[in-house]
């Protein structure tokens, strides 16, 4: 089953950069963005990582929390973040339950070889936890900045 805009966000708890622990319950009731990317220090989710970075600076006074996900190590994430100076939690989902949970973690082809792997996929989650806007196969310019308008609508 696929999620889509207005299911409930699915649970989820996960080590987090800055020695930080992430759940949908410690949310509840703020509206949070929670994206999946492939591989830390990598250029595409450099690039994505640092346009958040950039954008939360623009929100004003606007309580929304930024979570990045990926597969990797809680070790490479911490290296990752501190490297770029990421202030939002970039979370490891080591064991892959969240990235299941939200259906990020699918089949993927390469040179004709198929493999498992995460798709760059965004979830905007509203104050009532449930999914206001998701964004699929994610494209990286310009993506930050429009998950960042649509939070501004909620």
């Amino acid at each position: 089953m696929s999620l889509k805009e207005g299911d409930p966000a699915p649970d989820f708890a996960m080590p987090a950069s800055g020695g930080r622990q992430v759940s949908r319950d410690a949310l509840k009731g703020r509206p949070f963005v929670l994206y999946f990317y492939p591989k830390a220090d990598t250029p595409g989710c450099t690039k994505e990582a640092c346009a958040f970075q950039d954008g939360l600076g623009k929100l004003g006074k606007l309580p929304l929390e930024v979570i990045g996900v990926s597969r990797d190590p809680l070790r490479a994430i911490e290296k990752f973040a501190t490297k770029y100076g990421l202030a939002f939690p970039l979370a490891s989902d080591e064991a892959g339950a969240t990235s299941m949970a939200y259906g990020t973690w699918v089949e993927k082809s390469m040179y004709g070889k198929k493999y498992m792997g995460m798709e760059r996929a965004t979830f905007l989650i509203d104050a009532a936890g449930r999914i206001a806007r998701l964004w699929r196969k994610v494209q990286v310019p310009g993506h930050a900045e429009a998950v960042l308008a649509a939070a501004k609508a909620l």
